[in-house]
Parts: C-alpha cells; sequence; structure tokens
C-alpha cells in the first residue's frame, strides 16, 4: 500500500476553495489514477472571519505557515495566496525545508522564477506552475512535454480574460472601453483595481513563463514591452471590422534563430476568420506553432475557481506520480524543460520587430487636405497605404482617420507617426496597432 500524501494548503479564496473541493470530491479518480491517496493535511488563511463560496473546514486550519513546514505529513505545499512578497517567502522556506511546490502565482515566477527554480534545484524538490498561464488550459505541459519534440518558432495567445471581455463586449454591444470594464467587474471578470489587466502587465507576467518554457532560460520581465487596451474606442473595433479584423490584446513571442526571441504584448488586430478571432468572452487561448508539428490550438476557461483549481490538483497529482515513482525527493524535470539551459537568460529582443502591417488611427480636424498631408508624409517615409476610411464629421470639427499600411519597418514607421503627430491639425498622439494577418 503506498502512503498517504498530504498537502499542505496556503489560501482559502477563489481557487484555494476548489482545489480543496477536487480533492475531497473526486478523491476515488485521484486514487486510482496517481495510486495512492492525497489528502489535505493543513489549510493557512489570512483572515478567519471572510466569507467565503466555499465552507473552511476549521479543523485542518493552521495559526501559522510554520506549522505546514514542520508537519511531517505534508510532502507538497500549495500556494494560493496571490501576491509576491508574502507568497514568495512561503515558497522559498518550503523549497528550503525540501517541500515540493504548487502554484498558480504568475507574477511570482515571472519575477523571481529564476531564484526559486534555482533553489527548487539545489534541494532536489519539484515546482509546478500550469495554472499560472490560462487557468484550466494544459499550456504549459503541453510545451513541456507534448510539443518536446519540436523547436517552438511563434506563440500568438489571448492569456488575460479581463481584456478579451471587455473587447468583446465592445465589439458585441457597442459599448465603450469604461462602460465595458463596468460590465466586467459587475460580473466578477475585472478586480476593483483592474490595471495590471486592462495595463498588459498580467498577459506580459504569463508571456514570460510561456517564453521561458518554450525557449529555454528565464526572462527578465524588464524586457518585455507591454500595452495595453484602454486607448481603444468602439470606433477602432468598428474600423478593424471594416477591414476585415477583430482587435485582441495578444501576448506574442516568436524566435529570431540565433538572434534571439521578439517578445511584446498589445492589442492587435488578427483576421476575423482566424481561430483566435473567434475565441469571445473571458476564455483564454493559445496559437502555438512547433518546426515539425506545425500549428496547435490551446482554448478555454482562463480563470475562474474550479478551471484554475483543475489545474493545481493537476500538478499535485503529477508531484504525487514523482514521489511514488522514487523513493527519495526528485527533481525530475527543471521548472523549464530544459536541463542545460535553464540558468541562462533568455535574449529576449526589443519589442515588435517589423517588418510589419500596421493599424493607424488619427484625430484630426475635419478640413480639405488633411488626409493629403498624412498620406504624404507616409509616402515620403516608405510606408504604403492598403486601405483607408475617415469619418465625415462637420468642417472644422474632429473627425477620425483609420488606415491600414503595408508591411512597413518599425523605423520607418515611427518616423512617419512623429511627423504626423506634429501637424497642427492633429488633436492627439496616433493610436498603433501593429496586425497579423496571417493567423
Amino acid at each position: 500500500m503506498r502512503p498517504e500524501i498530504g498537502i499542505g494548503l496556503v489560501g482559502f479564496g477563489t481557487v484555494g476553495s476548489g482545489v480543496y473541493r477536487i480533492l475531497t470530491r473526486n478523491a476515488s479518480l485521484i486514487r486510482r489514477r496517481v495510486g495512492g491517496a492525497v489528502k489535505v493535511k493543513g489549510i493557512l488563511v489570512k483572515d478567519h472571519s471572510k466569507r467565503r463560496t466555499h465552507a473552511l473546514p476549521r479543523q485542518l486550519v493552521v495559526k501559522h505557515y510554520a506549522e505546514l513546514l514542520k508537519n511531517p505529513e505534508i510532502q507538497i505545499i500549495v500556494e494560493l495566496v496571490g501576491g509576491v512578497v508574502f507568497a514568495k517567502k512561503i515558497i522559498i522556506e518550503a523549497l528550503r525545508a525540501k517541500k515540493h511546490v504548487v502554484t498558480a502565482n504568475k507574477a511570482l515566477i515571472a519575477l523571481h522564477g529564476k531564484e526559486i527554480f534555482q533553489l527548487a534545484e539545489k534541494n532536489n524538490v519539484d515546482i509546478f506552475f500550469e495554472a499560472a498561464v490560462g487557468g484550466g488550459i494544459p499550456i504549459l505541459r503541453s510545451i513541456r512535454e507534448g510539443l518536446a519534440a519540436n523547436h517552438i518558432r511563434s506563440i500568438h495567445a489571448i492569456v488575460n480574460g479581463t481584456c478579451n471581455f471587455i473587447l468583446t463586449a465592445m465589439e458585441e454591444a457597442n459599448l465603450s472601453f469604461e462602460a465595458a470594464l463596468q460590465q466586467a467587474k459587475a460580473m466578477g471578470f475585472a478586480e476593483a483595481d483592474p490595471r495590471f489587466d486592462i495595463e498588459g502587465t498580467d498577459a506580459a507576467h504569463k508571456l514570460a513563463i510561456l517564453v521561458g518554457l518554450s525557449q529555454g532560460g528565464y526572462v527578465n520581465f524588464k524586457k518585455i514591452h507591454h500595452v495595453g487596451i484602454k486607448a481603444i474606442s468602439v470606433y477602432d473595433i468598428q474600423m478593424a471590422k471594416r477591414f476585415g479584423y477583430k482587435i485582441k490584446l495578444l501576448a506574442v513571442a516568436k524566435s529570431q534563430g540565433g538572434k534571439g526571441i521578439e517578445a511584446w504584448v498589445g492589442p492587435t488586430l488578427v483576421p476575423q476568420g482566424s481561430m483566435l478571432a473567434a475565441v469571445h468572452g473571458s476564455n483564454n487561448a493559445a496559437l502555438v506553432e512547433g518546426d515539425y508539428v506545425g500549428r496547435t490550438l490551446f482554448y478555454g476557461q482562463g480563470a475562474g475557481s474550479y478551471p484554475t483549481a483543475s489545474a493545481v490538483v493537476g500538478d499535485i497529482m503529477e508531484v504525487v506520480r514523482n514521489l511514488y515513482a522514487d523513493d527519495d525527493l526528485s527533481y525530475t524535470v527543471p521548472p523549464l524543460g530544459h536541463f542545460d539551459l535553464h540558468h541562462q537568460e533568455a535574449n529576449i529582443l526589443p519589442g515588435l520587430l517589423g517588418p510589419s502591417h500596421y493599424y493607424l488611427r488619427f484625430q484630426v480636424v475635419d478640413k480639405p487636405g488633411v488626409l493629403g498631408k498624412i498620406t504624404g508624409i507616409l509616402g515620403r517615409c516608405g510606408v504604403g497605404i492598403q486601405a483607408v476610411h475617415q469619418d465625415l464629421k462637420q468642417i472644422g470639427k474632429k473627425s477620425p482617420v483609420a488606415l491600414l499600411t503595408h508591411v512597413a519597418s518599425q523605423d520607418k514607421l515611427k518616423k512617419a507617426v512623429l511627423a504626423i503627430d506634429r501637424l497642427a491639425v492633429v488633436f492627439e498622439p496616433t493610436l498603433v496597432m501593429p496586425v497579423e494577418p496571417n493567423l
């Protein structure tokens, strides 16, 4: 009879309570699949008086995380409190205590992954973080295992459900950005302070993890350029549709061979008939291209109690299998899946490299000759125009102009936009979004 494996659960919020419920309700299924019993032996919560979706099993509650680390019946610490400082302290001390760790903390892994991974290796224990990207979608495990024989050429991913919900609401209900954001808050898809989501930071954290796993080597998060969706208007949504596209907040990584990795996050135009264009509401998706497998699409719920908890429990089960396979503590596979590269820093190239197609939106005075000035500057800078649309307003009033460029280099585009923004007839900085026409 294999020994029972004990879990120390840190956090009993939306995800933590979901993990406890899955481990309890599906206990017999989990036992059959891993070959032994898995049971929560202790739970640490910050606020004992907090109202919770699921009843807190108070007989398991401990006063301090040290009780979990010192308990010989606990082999795995599951960190689900979020944030960085307290979570990092717990994980570091758990690894030093030779406890295996499972976490859903994307910010922690993106910002401090190198230190954490090296400590796991030093102490010969595993750390898994499947739930940190894509909620219930097994994207990290698929890259680490299912696509392990491939060089990953590119990743185009929708990994922030809040932004995807907002953009979908703007498109389908003709809502302004602010109205769509308020709806997202009311439905529980956006935090009270949504800045990490709408400014692209959350997606950039997740992209750092995806790049590290797909390319090998840890990623310096500061090198990932990210832009959010606050500047997107209903007009931009409509113009994208007019040109045959939809706007999605994409996390993009492209291997540039020996030169490095292009990695950035930003609102991007994708073809209306593409697989990513069909990702609606709060769902997530990742389009991954390998050199031999070609393109594969991973799609599903990117957040929520049970989808995320499902990924966490999947990681727990993997640790349990490893423990049963080896009586000793075992550092089975490096967290980033590369034995020879996991201490090296991935070479992240600065921002979007181009050449690329672009969407440009200007706010200008509606009077004769303005469009000619804009197109003239673009032409002189070597930026060709593929399509253009100008709303006809009352003469002298502010009027938007939208256009798609032909393939242009970053340098030529920047030079043109800088000159256009200096025109007296232009009211505000030009909105620039890349276009990915071949998805």
